[in-house]
């Protein structure tokens, strides 16, 4: 009882630090498969400069609707010393070039290596080496498709600071793929040019990117399977209310935290799938209740292990230490989320992400080690104690716990051999199985630890007892096959001197313990 009322009042404190945090993003809203550029400028890649677009899986049309990249106030702005420069024509000065292409046609931007690297725009050499057009990007038309890679052109006239490509300008998609979208030039002059407007990507059943939409119904599917084991533990627990113990409520808040995070992941993709833009405030409430999920469900895992509830009725001195690492990791796991997901759809670049991820990653390894540790020194105790219900739910519990590390560690195995290979992400439509097994992993946990502490009759049997009672299921058995009947004297008189010794010795066994 001491640790789940000191528990509660920290997690009270973490919940209060982030409300603020979220109260102030309800009313934002960030931009995903609807692209925004704010003044963003070219950088220099090679002999071009170029700004990336955006990257993103899109189905062919469908029956539901038709898929598009559409272009929406597209404003190109050079300096006024560029401006000042009249454009030489002869090799397409002014020029700014929108490249769209399928990741299959990667290789059909650019031409042969100049200056040691593949060169993106046409030079005086190559022009008349390969026949490209000096002052553009090399082209090849795709084997698939003539018109592909899309190119389209925009001038700057005179000595116009600003251009603009055609209002609403669209693009269809007429072919499944990963289609990357790039602003380029390679006019010198119009180094440090910047973009502003935005662009649509729809696919035919929504905005929803299609990386992320086989997720919008699996977090459907997982909702109900939550909402299931919610009931039929409501249903016991509502049943046998009078013996539920404190490790029960523990699981009963993990129960409730992974439904909701479910149902808010469902209702954050519906939203972001009709409206295209998704919102802060959803995202980051999703978010926070998946860190505390995560986070109480270590607490819980680890508390287990250490006996609470079954061999100590507190974790004592522990407690502080438990807090500190459930803290610890509710701010890591938070940090992670909200970099991930609230924000851009694009991932976030690698180092920073490294920086997000690490944290994580080492106190996983610091609870898992710190679990099992405790596990053993359990299962030495209730071995010791020869108390045989306890020790049997305990084995079966390590073992599901080692099925899960084992999992795990493949996954991960099989994710850094998934990404390794797919570098352009062109098995987008099968990346969401990476994320979607985690989630089922720890369900499956879940049902696991409700199956073996589920609410019964007999749930304090396996509830922490007093040392005089802690091997009351195997003792019990033993006093019954003891009890001698009444009228036979002359076993008692015979036995009194090993009844004496038996009962000291049970008495000098209980002062050890």
């Amino acid at each position: 009882m001491g640790f789940a009322s000191s528990s509660s009042s920290q997690c009270c404190t973490v919940l209060k630090s982030c409300a603020f945090l979220i109260l102030v993003s309800a009313f934002l809203s960030t931009e995903a498969s609807i692209h925004v550029y704010d003044r963003d400028p070219l950088r220099e890649v090679g002999n071009a400069y170029l700004l990336s677009g955006g990257s993103e899986g899109i189905a062919a049309n469908g029956h539901q609707g038709r898929s598009y990249i559409r272009f929406e106030n597209i404003t190109f702005w050079r300096s006024k010393e560029a401006a000042d420069h009249q454009p030489t024509l002869a090799y397409n000065g002014g020029l700014v070039q929108v490249i769209i292409f399928e990741a299959d046609d990667r290789d059909n931007i650019g031409g042969s290596a100049y200056g040691g690297q593949r060169s993106i725009c046409c030079t005086s050499d190559l022009a008349k080496l390969e026949g490209c057009k000096q002052g553009e990007v090399i082209r090849t038309p795709s084997a698939n498709d003539k018109n592909w890679p899309v190119v389209l052109n925009v001038y700057f006239r005179g000595n116009m600071l600003s251009t603009h490509m055609k209002k609403n300008k669209e693009i269809n998609i007429k072919r499944t793929g990963m289609y990357n979208l790039f602003f380029i030039t390679c006019d010198p002059k119009l180094k440090g040019m910047r973009v502003t407007g935005r662009t649509v990507w729809k696919n035919p059943d929504g905005y929803l990117p299609g990386r992320m939409s086989p997720l919008m119904k699996f977090y459907a599917f997982m909702s109900v399977g939550y909402a299931i084991l919610c009931a039929v533990w409501v249903f016991q627990y509502v049943r046998y209310w009078n013996d539920v113990l404190q490790l029960q409520h523990c699981i009963t808040s993990v129960i409730a935290l992974g439904l909701l995070e479910m149902t808010f992941w469902y209702f954050d993709y519906a939203y972001f799938n009709s409206t295209g833009t998704r919102p802060v405030g959803i995202t980051t409430w999703v978010v926070t209740i998946g860190a505390i999920r995560r986070t109480v469900s270590r607490i819980l895992i680890l508390s287990v292990a250490m006996g609470y509830g079954v061999v100590r009725p507190t974790l004592g001195g522990l407690t502080s230490k438990v807090l500190l690492v459930g803290i610890t990791y509710f701010l890591a796991s938070e940090m992670l989320n909200i970099a991930e997901y609230v924000g851009s759809i694009n991932d976030i670049a690698g180092r920073a992400r490294v920086f997000f991820v690490l944290p994580v990653a080492f106190l996983d390894a610091f609870l898992i080690l710190w679990i099992f540790t405790s596990l053993s020194k359990t299962l030495e105790q209730l071995q010791a104690k020869r108390s045989s219900i306890k020790l049997d739910i305990y084995r079966k519990f390590s073992n599901a716990l080692a099925v899960t590390v084992i999992a795990s560690v493949v996954w991960i195995g099989y994710e850094v051999y998934f990404k390794a290979t797919d570098p352009f992400n062109e098995r987008w439509q099968s990346a969401w199985i990476i994320t979607a097994f985690w989630d089922i992993l720890v369900f499956a946990l879940l049902c696991v630890i409700c199956y073996l502490w589920a609410p019964s009759q007999s749930s304090q049997r396996y509830a922490y007892m007093d040392s005089k009672g802690e091997d009351g299921d195997d003792e019990e058995t033993e006093s019954l096959c003891r009890e001698t009947p009444k009228g036979n004297i002359s076993l008692v008189k015979q036995d009194r001197k090993d009844v004496d010794t038996s009962d000291q010795e049970e008495a000098e066994e209980g002062k050890r313990e």
